[in-house]
């Protein structure tokens, strides 16, 4: 009998219009005029192609994966915009234009669109809308809000993509960042050593890491592969131990990790050429975006009423 050919491996990303493209003018216009002026708007500039926003480069670049992946694997973004299907097919055309391969999309009419994301099956939701994250979280998804970059730098340009994550309440639990903002750095380090063998609970980026890991396992083990991570964590020594065990458990690859024990991560990141990071601290959000593009988590202690930073 003959065995059937395993599924191809997929990386499912779903897009904010806002976040893929540049709507700050037509945006404009639907918050000062109105929803009638912004449809009058977008269908008046139907001809006008889309300049690119924040998440663009990292979008054409995991899409650019596809002709590396062949029949084995294949990323597929899916378009989930408040927009009509009228006002939306500009987005559409724009994506299309550009050379973006989006098949799927869904237009909400004005309703958050975080639904959708489950049933697309989604890995990742990408939005410049704070609420419809925090929805997705909530619904148990990966999800960040795509924030404004403050520089032109948008990654390395050589068509490898670099995704790099914070450690605590991003790819793991906020269970030791709770601690330590609780009871103080030498009751965290001393809880962390005793739980070096114990692994960490998975935090809401968990899935998405391991949907990466399995395209990862398609390239050789090596910095030639075309899709790179790193683990870019304010914790150092004693506390890196278990991060590093719990990666093990998981059977998950980290190609880069950065222990940098209370230094600013931003030079990092940089260096490090990412296409965009994660992190659910604001403060680090803020410096991380001055040099890449950046996706705040709002998930965990920090983000908690009543804290900060």
């Amino acid at each position: 009998m003959k065995t059937a050919d395993p599924q191809p491996v997929r990386l499912i990303v779903a897009i904010s219009s806002r976040a893929l493209f540049d709507l700050s003018e037509s945006h404009r216009v639907f918050e000062t005029e109105g929803v009638h002026a912004y449809r009058a708007y977008q269908v008046a500039h139907e001809s006008a192609t889309l300049e690119p926003g924040v998440a663009f480069p990292l979008v054409r670049k995991l899409m650019n994966l596809n002709a590396t992946l062949g029949e084995r694997g294949r990323v597929e973004v899916i378009l989930l915009s408040r927009n009509s299907s009228d006002t939306g097919l500009r987005v559409l055309t724009s994506a299309h234009r550009h050379g973006l391969d989006i098949t799927r999309a869904a237009f909400t009419g004005g309703a958050s669109p975080y639904r959708y994301v489950a049933a697309f099956g989604a890995h990742l939701f990408l939005s410049t809308d704070p609420n419809d994250v925090r929805l997705a979280l909530s619904a148990g998804c990966a999800a960040a809000t795509v924030l404004p970059a403050a520089s032109t730098n948008r990654g390395a340009d050589d068509g490898q993509v670099r995704i790099a994550f914070d450690g605590d309440a991003v790819l793991f639990s906020d269970d030791a960042e709770r601690l330590y903002r609780e009871e103080g750095l030498a009751v965290f380090n001393a809880s962390e050593s005793a739980s070096a063998y114990e692994p960490l609970p998975g935090g809401p980026f968990k899935g998405l890491l391991v949907a990466i890991q399995q395209l990862q396992a398609l390239f050789p083990p090596d910095d030639a592969s075309p899709l790179r991570t790193a683990l870019v964590t304010a914790r150092g020594v004693p506390s890196h131990e278990r991060v590093v065990r719990t990666l093990r458990a998981w059977d998950i690859r980290i190609d880069e990790a950065l222990f940098l024990g209370g230094l600013s991560k931003a030079n990092f990141l940089a260096a490090f050429d990412a296409d965009i990071f994660f992190d659910d601290q604001e403060v680090h959000c803020d410096q991380a975006r001055l040099h890449v593009a950046t996706g705040h988590v709002p998930h965990g202690v920090a983000n908690e009423v009543g804290r900060s930073g």
